[in-house]
């Protein structure tokens, strides 16, 4: 816990974390923590495990809370986390929840393919801190049911998947809603075009952090190449990878062939589920829980997902990746495996 308290975290917070048992700081929250504590921007770099996540929440809770704790505003929030993935701003909610929770502070998540009321429900009742994918946030602002311009931190995790997806001229428009004096921290796996791109207009006098890659505690990986001689011999040879004890993961490049081949293989005695963006919310969430529970208990061992599981999904245990299609660039091959 005193490494937590060295680099400035509240005591509350600090606690917090050690009661979940996170006591020692990863690279990436060691050097931004006291930056983003000090309410500095911050570009940090740092790939899916290496903790980012904690790194720009404990700042967020403890620069919203405390001393400088407002009154709650309804439909006025204080801190805005913009995701790439619903699955994504979902596992973000829950690592600032413990956190909100022991400051007093409200958390509430915002993406589509669920019902809008309870999230604009929430919001109008008032809440200090929102995780939202930029789709349905962009929906809320434009039927007034949410303002930011009482946001006093804002975070941008996996900026560089926000700008390769397409998302740049939303999540344009929602930071230039957000107060210009504000806090901003974007958080990367890599630093590249419209990364920059945001960074120049939206970030001021920023600290630039980057965690070396071997910094980050990924076992060891090892890569194979098998050469199947034709369509038939590949469905039979994946089907033989995904058979076996250990959690695997299964990437496909479209929604279309994740879903047929997840059949295919629960047909052949090899339970599978799917995770795409063609699924509603609930099934998703339904799925990857069945991936994460035990065998014993119902759960499943082999998950086929499109790229949407790529980026911050996070279950213990995964033995195996197989990309059974190739990703179409090498950062989602870097980010599936």
């Amino acid at each position: 816990m005193s490494s937590f308290l060295a680099l400035g975290v509240p005591e509350t917070l600090a606690s917090s974390l050690a009661s979940r048992g996170v006591t020692e700081p990863f690279p990436i929250q060691r050097d931004t923590l006291p930056d983003a504590l000090a309410g500095r921007d911050v570009l940090g770099r740092g790939r899916t495990g290496s903790g980012k996540t904690i790194a720009f929440s404990l700042p967020m809770v403890a620069r919203l809370s405390g001393a400088n704790a407002a009154r709650r505003t309804g439909g006025h929030p204080r801190g805005l986390v913009l995701a790439p993935t619903r699955e994504l701003a979902s596992q973000i909610a829950a690592t600032i929840k413990p956190l909100a929770d022991a400051t007093g502070l409200t958390v509430t998540t915002v993406f589509g393919g669920v019902s809008q009321r309870p999230q604009a429900d929430a919001i109008r009742a008032g809440v200090d801190i929102v995780v939202a994918c930029p789709g349905r946030l962009e929906d809320l602002m434009q039927q007034g049911i949410v303002k930011l311009d009482r946001i006093e931190v804002t975070v941008l995790d996996e900026a560089d998947h926000m700008a390769d997806l397409g998302f740049l001229p939303g999540v344009t428009r929602i930071l230039k809603a957000t107060p210009q004096g504000g806090q901003r921290m974007l958080f990367s796996a890599t630093l590249d075009r419209g990364v920059d791109t945001l960074v120049s207009k939206f970030l001021q006098n920023e600290v630039r952090h980057s965690v070396d890659e071997s910094s980050v505690p990924e076992g060891t990986m090892i890569h194979r190449v098998f050469v199947a001689a034709d369509a038939e011999a590949k469905t039979a040879l994946v089907r033989r990878i995904a058979s076996g004890y250990g959690r695997r993961i299964l990437f496909t490049r479209t929604k279309h062939q994740a879903k047929k081949l997840a059949k295919q293989l629960t047909a052949a005695g090899i339970p599978a589920v799917d995770l795409h963006g063609n699924l509603s919310q609930n099934a998703r969430e339904r799925n990857l829980a069945a991936f994460g529970a035990n065998p014993d208990a119902g759960g499943v061992r082999v998950l086929v997902a499109t790229d949407v599981a790529a980026r911050g999904v996070h279950v213990d245990g995964v033995e195996l990746v197989v990309h059974v299609d190739p990703p179409v660039e090498h950062k989602s091959y870097l980010h599936r495996s």
